[in-house]
This record gives structure tokens, sequence and C-alpha cells, in this order.
């Protein structure tokens, strides 16, 4: 299952939720807040009136907003991709960050018609828009396109070396006869920037889901002792 063109087209986790003047009024239990580090890629107008609305609820509740698209599938659709701070989200952090979001955009009304909320993971071939998301995913092929021209181009593909300052370090694959292979690409100037999907990345995705899976199994148990506590000294 993906996403319209602009998200990923490989498997993500999904969870969908009726919102605008059908939402739900649950609210998520929140979490730990976690440090605040702005998205150097963004949405413009609509999205990104939406991005604003939603990124606050998603840091409040320990999730990190990556990317935001309204399309017309469905009627209307509005895709939100969130992640924890370690990349990882599994369906349960679907659902809550959907109960939680939901009411909030139904308040605030930033869209006239009726429209479906749907939440996702990055997926595998994810979007790239922090700048600590091309230091983390360094040595990973990419595809880049830049809103102004860099060296006469606006399309990029190759292996991310890393950051220098706020510029991604791409060492192209497809470098010409006295062309430089490695060139700085502001990330501020991009229109997009994602993984390519690769064996290698793959494999390091899933190890990633089987950790939060387990994470959140321990969790869940844990909670399930304090209840039995909380009921046995009651």
């Amino acid at each position: 299952m993906g996403f319209e063109s602009g998200f990923p087209r490989e498997p993500a986790l999904f969870c969908y939720q009726m919102a605008g003047r059908e939402a739900q009024q649950r609210q998520a239990a929140p979490a730990a807040a976690i440090e605040i580090e702005p998205r150097l890629i963004t949405e413009p107008g609509l999205p990104a009136r939406v991005a604003a609305i939603a990124e606050p609820v998603l840091e409040g509740l320990g999730y990190r907003l990556v990317r935001v698209k309204v399309s017309n599938a469905d009627g209307c659709t509005v895709q939100i991709m969130a992640e924890r701070p370690d990349g990882s989200m599994v369906v349960e952090d679907c659902e809550t960050v959907s109960r939680a979001l939901s009411p909030v955009l139904d308040a605030a009304d930033p869209i006239d018609r009726t429209y479906r909320l749907e939440i996702s993971s990055p997926g595998i071939d994810r979007p790239l828009v922090r700048l600590s998301d091309f230091d983390r995913y360094a040595g990973q092929m990419v595809k880049i396109e830049t809103e102004i021209p860099v060296d006469g181009r606006k399309r990029f593909r190759g292996l991310l070396v890393g950051t220098v300052g706020e510029a991604a370090r791409l060492r192209r694959d497809d470098v010409e006869t006295g062309e430089d292979a490695e060139i700085l690409l502001p990330i501020a100037d991009m229109n997009e920037a994602r993984l390519v999907l690769t064996d290698e990345l793959v494999t390091q995705a899933l190890r990633r889901e089987k950790a939060a899976k387990r994470e959140a199994k321990a969790a869940k148990k844990l909670e399930r002792m304090k209840r039995h506590r909380r009921a046995a000294s009651a």
C-alpha cells in the first residue's frame, strides 16, 4: 500500500480516521515531550496550515512531524507522516496520533469540507526533512530535487555523505568527465529529498520496526502491572 506522488511508494503503516465535522472526540494520553528540531524542508499552502496545527500536538505526544499532504483522493484526504525520535512508527503509534489529532483539527477547521485523516510512518524510502535526517542516513543512496538549479540542474542522485552546516554533501553516481563527484546542496533550498530503496535499507528498517514493537509491548506490560498494583492496593 502506498501514497500519492511525493510520499513513499513502499509499504508504510497506516491509520485512517474520518475527520472534519465527523471527527471522534477522544484524546490520547500525552507522552513525554521531545527535543524540538525544525524541519528544513516544508510544505506550502494548505498543507503548511495543517502542519502548523499538527506539529505541536505530535511533539506533545513524543512524535515528530515528517510531511503533510492534502489530496483529492476519496474526496479529500489529509496525509500526515509522523515518527518517533528514533525514526520508528508502529500501528499503535499511528492510532495514538489519530485519536489525539483528529479533534484538534476539527476544532481548528483548516479545511472547509469533510476529509479523511490518514496517519502513517515515513515508509522505507522515506523523506528527509531535518538536518539530523541527513546525518542519520549518511551512507545511504538518496534522490534530491532542489527549488532552484545548482550547477545547472535540479535533480540529483547519489550517496549521502553527511552534512556541512545546513547543506547536504552528496557523492553523485552520474558524474560526467570533468565534473566534481561531490556537491553541497543547501537543505532549505530542496523541494524534496528521499532515500532510494535498497536491500540494506529494507534490512535496517525491519530491525527498527522489530525493536519498536518490542518497546511498545514492554510498555503495555508495564502499564498492566501498574494497573494491577493500583487495583490491589485500592
